[in-house]
């Protein structure tokens, strides 16, 4: 019967007739991996530090294959190495997971952690902003706050026009696109940072104005006021459905304050991020 079946005699190895007691490391490889499929990534992680036999039962293919995005084949060999099959199915999910540039770091995307859905943040250095080459209007200010350590300052400007785009292969999916924004900089005082409201103004007369639009006729339009001092707070602008993932999704973005009657400053700009719907919540959170 095998080695196994010492499993099943009622003698132990001192010579009783106690059952001997089945172990964590006594379950077959395979069946671990099997029951690690059906749990989050996190989860997957945190069993794998159990014992070896957890450990290696982690690291199948077939486990972390479902949980790659679809397409994660080219995101692999276009942004990290040139031949993905030299990686492990959970190495690349691991790698997925941290963030990767590109665009000459000015964009970078990232698998969420949970859910392995993919996200997408474009710097504002990757923006047009009219107006950005003036310091009268804007300026680009170093700071540690923002993932790509720069975010742009209005000082002041009659018109407000701040646009993007992204050409990119998503998963398919439903994703949303938002502006990360703040009214007020902080300023560095002796052994502290102070939140400094002075240029902040013209904010409260008309709202901005967020768009979205894909080259199939998708079209997304929202308005508000912008009354967040001190707090980043992600705008959500609008959400674009991709069906193909084998094929470039092309989305182009913008936000506006066209209205010349008067003047509006004090705004910061840091990011635009592209993240799945369901994901949304989790990141207006922070």
């Amino acid at each position: 019967m095998g080695a196994n079946s010492s499993l099943l005699s009622p003698e132990s190895s001192d010579g009783t007739n106690h059952p001997a007691k089945l172990q964590l490391g006594d379950i077959p490889e395979s069946c671990v991996a099997l029951v690690l499929s059906y749990l989050d990534p996190p989860e997957i992680c945190k069993l794998a530090r159990l014992n070896r036999a957890f450990r290696a039962a982690s690291s199948a293919d077939f486990i972390w294959d479902a949980k790659l995005p679809l397409n994660y084949y080219h995101l692999v060999e276009k942004y990290l190495i040139k031949d993905p099959n030299k990686l492990g199915k959970n190495e690349i999910y691991s790698r997925l997971t941290r963030p990767v540039r590109f665009d000459a770091g000015n964009k970078e995307f990232w698998l969420d952690k949970r859910t392995g859905g993919l996200c997408l943040s474009i710097s504002c250095k990757a923006l047009t902003i009219t107006g950005i080459d003036d310091r009268r209007y804007w300026n680009f200010i170093p700071t540690d706050e923002s993932r790509f350590h720069t975010i742009a300052y209005l000082q002041q400007i009659w018109w407000l026009e701040v646009e993007g785009d992204i050409v990119f292969r998503f998963p398919t999916g439903s994703y949303s696109l938002l502006f990360k924004l703040r009214l007020g900089r902080f300023t560095k005082r002796p052994n502290r940072w102070a939140s400094n409201h002075e240029g902040v103004h013209g904010w409260d007369i008309k709202p901005v104005k967020f768009q979205l639009s894909t080259p199939d006729g998708q079209h997304a339009v929202s308005k508000c006021f912008l009354d967040n001092k001190d707090t980043w707070v992600y705008h959500h602008v609008g959400d674009f459905v991709v069906d193909d993932s084998d094929k470039p999704t092309k989305v182009k973005f913008s936000l506006t304050q066209i209205d010349c009657t008067h003047t509006k400053g004090g705004l910061c700009v840091d990011s635009v991020l592209i993240c799945p719907s369901n994901l949304v919540k989790d990141f207006k959170a922070l």
